[in-house]
């Protein structure tokens, strides 16, 4: 379509989930990895029926699907009481009614899904140790400029480089991302070591004051994700630290026995200190946009970061090749159509550790009574705009 390829920089699912789209509608494509290697840090995501509305779009379903553990329902315990809240069964009638699965998979795996389809692809080029620093562009194409001084004249740059996106720091110029003072605590541990009373198949979120744990089994029920976050007023960022046994003990410690057992499954943590940004309207610049944590990073509440890059790299994929003759306008209106439903994720995912996750007293009661009134139809109305959604 031209000389040059589309540009990405950023080789996460996000950036490789859009290679592939644009590659399998006709464009040559560069991915660019700051990285030595391409590969994931994290364990277990969660992924929603709208995620695997994109894997079948990108041609690569059947390999994520092998990759998945799929959970019988997604549970909300009281971690004071040790009561289960709710649980919204994930069986034949929700499939039906959103046309696909829920699941959880290491991030890995699913990582590798991505990676392994981009290198049997004609069209994609990958490349790693080349970070992005910036960008310019005349009426003809983009030049990316690596931190090496090299520099790669592109079609287009979509900026797939994460939370502190260099390209956003161009495009957007907001600044630092917002520290949002919780901070998340991660494990993973051996099936053997979850305490035996707690090995569901289910994707289970233990609620209490300020703080909540998940559990769930991943990679064939080989080992259980365990993620337990607190509200601390933690101010400064950091990402993979390793923290002692004891702090993380202590945190948790006001939670029922049960919900403590968890805890002390494990014999190692790293921690993260959660961040998002305020949600922009501006993600485009000329040939030059934004995608997935780049253009919404969001806290990860509502278990859908990863999903909305898919459904992103859809989107972006589909309008561009609707607007080849002038790729601005693609991407332009690839904004248009994202920005609605991601900026809603970004505050929805706000609210929900406040609403739901994270209150005492009468608002711990007020939800408990809430939602254990609610009927598995009625839950599946409340999710029908975000999992009903086809990308």
């Amino acid at each position: 379509m031209t000389d040059h390829p589309i540009l990405i920089s950023g080789g996460g699912i996000g950036g490789l989930a859009a290679a592939l789209g644009l590659a399998n509608k006709g464009f040559a494509v560069t991915v660019l990895e700051q990285a030595a290697s391409l590969g994931e840090i994290g364990a277990g995501i969660q992924i929603g029926p709208n995620a695997f509305h994109a894997f079948d779009r990108l041609g690569v379903g059947p390999a994520a699907r092998a990759k998945a553990v799929y959970v019988d329902a997604l549970v909300l315990m009281d971690a004071l009481s040790d009561e289960q809240v709710c649980a919204i069964p994930l069986d034949e009638p929700f499939r039906r009614r959103f046309g696909n699965p829920y699941a959880v998979v290491h991030r890995a795996d699913l990582h590798g899904v991505l990676v392994d389809a981009c290198r049997a692809h004609a069209r994609v080029s990958l490349r790693t140790g080349a970070r992005v620093s910036g960008y310019a562009q005349d009426g003809s194409g983009v030049t990316a400029t690596l931190a090496d001084g090299e520099a790669l004249k592109g079609m287009a740059l979509i900026g797939a480089d994460g939370l502190h996106s260099a390209i956003r720091a161009q495009l957007v110029g907001d600044g630092a991302p917002v520290v949002s003072g919780h901070t998340t605590f991660r494990s993973v541990i051996a099936t053997g070591l979850m305490p035996e009373a707690l090995r569901w198949n289910g994707a289970t979120l233990w609620a209490g004051p300020k703080c909540h744990i998940v559990h769930y089994p991943l990679q064939g029920w080989k080992v259980f994700n365990l993620v337990a976050t607190v509200q601390n007023d933690a101010t400064e960022a950091v990402a993979g630290e390793p923290v002692p046994t004891e702090l993380v003990h202590r945190s948790f410690a006001h939670l029922a026995s049960r919900a403590q057992s968890i805890i002390h499954a494990a014999g190692s943590w790293k921690r993260w200190v959660l961040c998002d940004r305020e949600p922009q309207e501006k993600w485009v610049d000329g040939r030059v946009t934004l995608l997935g944590d780049a253009a919404h990073p969001m806290l990860q509440y509502m278990a859908q970061g990863a999903c909305m890059a898919l459904e992103d790299a859809v989107c972006l994929a589909e309008s561009v090749a609707a607007n080849t003759s002038d790729i601005a306008a693609g991407l332009e209106a690839y904004r248009q159509e994202r920005l609605p439903r991601t900026t809603r994720l970004q505050l929805s995912s706000r609210a929900i550790g406040e609403y739901v996750y994270h209150p005492d007293g009468a608002r711990r009661l007020a939800r408990n009574a809430w939602l254990k009134a609610k009927s598995p139809t009625e839950f599946y109305d409340s999710l029908q705009w975000l999992y009903g959604a086809r990308g």
